[in-house]
C-alpha cells in the first residue's frame, strides 16, 4: 500500500489528532479554577532550533486563544497550505508543567513529516505551521478546546479544561542526494511469475552497511517524459529488506499506485527523479532516507530498503 511509503503521520502521531473523551480530576480541582501567569507569561523556552527545547515553567499557564510565537526566523521557503513539511514537535501541559510528547531523540523517532491542512491536522498544528518558513521554531500556547476541540487531547494527559503548549521546528529542505549507478548485478535480481513481479532475491549480495549510498541500476530504460522531484507518478512497485524471504509490501498483484514524489520517503523522490516514464529501476535505500530509526510494519528499525519499480506514468 502506497501509506506505508510514506512516514505515515497518522500511524506514528495517532494521538494527536484524535478527538477523544475528557476525564475528570480525582480531588475536583479543574485547571480553570487555577490562577497562574496567562500564556507565554508561563514558561521560557530556551535551546537552539532542531534540538530538544529546554522548558522553565513560572506556573500554571492560563490562555484561552491560540497565540504563536517566531522564535527563531529560519531562511527557507514558507509553508503554505496543502504542503508537506518535515516538523519536530514538543507538547506540554500547562496545567500539570509537564512534556506529554516529543519527537525529539530517538524514543521519539524524529522529525515527522506534516501536511498543513485542516482535515489532517488539529488546529494547533496550522497555527504552528501556515506562513512560517522552513528552519524555524515556532510556539503555540492556548486552551485544549482551541488547540484541539471541545474533549481536549486526554490520550496526551491533556483535559479539556487545561492549556498547552506546542513547540515546533519546521526542518529545512536535506539537499538533495544523487542517487549512485551500479550495474544491475550489484542489487538483488527480480523474480518473476507468470509476468508479475514476486519478490527480490539477494543471492551472494553482501549485508549492506547502514550509512551505505543510495544506489541505482536501470533494468529497462523507458522514452517517456523524464519525472522530476514535484511529480505524481503511476507505478507498480515491491519492496523487501535484506535477507527477507518475502516483500514487506507490493503492488504487481494488485493496482498500480499513484504517489506525489514529495510525500514518500527521500531514498524514492531521489532515486526516481530524473528517470523516463517506462523505466524499471531497482533502489537500495540507506536508512537515512527510508524510515531511519522509526520501526515499520514488517520493516525493522534502520533497514537499507530494496525496491523495484516500474514507472507507468508522471505528471
Amino acid at each position: 500500500m502506497l501509506s506505508r511509503l510514506h512516514r505515515p503521520l497518522a500511524a506514528l502521531l495517532p494521538v494527536l489528532f484524535l478527538g477523544l473523551a475528557a476525564c475528570g480530576s480525582d480531588d475536583g480541582v479543574r485547571p480553570t479554577d487555577i490562577e497562574g501567569p496567562s500564556g507565554f507569561d508561563a514558561v521560557e523556552i530556551s535551546g537552539e532550533q532542531g534540538v530538544v527545547p529546554e522548558v522553565t515553567w513560572k506556573g500554571q499557564m492560563e490562555a484561552d486563544k491560540l497565540e504563536v510565537e517566531t522564535l527563531v526566523k529560519g531562511e527557507g521557503e514558507p509553508v503554505a497550505e496543502g504542503d508537506s513539511v518535515s516538523t519536530n514537535l514538543w507538547v506540554g501541559n500547562g496545567f500539570s508543567k509537564a512534556e506529554v510528547y516529543t519527537t525529539y531523540g530517538d524514543e521519539g523517532g524524529g522529525a515527522q513529516e506534516i501536511t498543513v491542512a485542516k482535515d489532517q491536522v488539529a488546529p494547533i498544528f496550522l497555527k504552528a505551521l501556515e506562513g512560517q518558513t522552513k528552519g524555524s521554531r515556532v510556539a503555540v500556547v492556548g486552551s485544549a478546546e482551541k488547540a484541539f476541540g471541545p474533549e481536549g487531547q486526554v490520550a496526551l494527559g491533556i483535559g479539556d479544561g487545561d492549556t498547552v503548549l506546542l513547540i515546533a521546528d519546521l526542518m529545512p529542505d536535506p539537499e538533495p542526494v544523487k542517487p549512485k549507478r551500479v550495474k544491475q548485478s550489484e542489487l538483488p535480481s527480480v523474480v518473476e511469475k507468470d509476468g508479475k513481479v514476486t519478490r527480490l532475491r539477494f543471492g551472494d549480495l553482501k549485508k549492506p552497511a547502514a550509512d551505505g549510498e543510495l544506489l541505482r541500476a536501470i533494468v529497462k530504460q523507458g522514452d517517456g517524459a523524464v519525472v522530476t522531484e514535484d511529480m505524481t507518478v503511476t507505478a507498480n512497485y515491491l519492496g523487501q529488506v535484506y535477507g527477507a524471504k518475502k516483500p514487506f509490501d507490493e503492488s504487481y498483484s494488485k493496482e498500480p499506485v499513484p504517489f506525489s514524489l514529495q510525500q514518500v520517503v527521500k531514498g524514492w523522490t531521489y532515486g526516481l527523479s530524473g528517470l523516463k516514464v517506462g523505466t524499471r529501476v531497482l533502489l537500495q535505500i540507506p536508512p537515512d532516507l527510508g524510515y531511519g530509526a522509526q520501526e515499520q510494519e514488517n520493516i525493522p528499525a534502520n533497514s537499507t530498503l530494496y525496491f523495484v519499480v516500474d514507472i507507468i506514468s508522471a505528471e
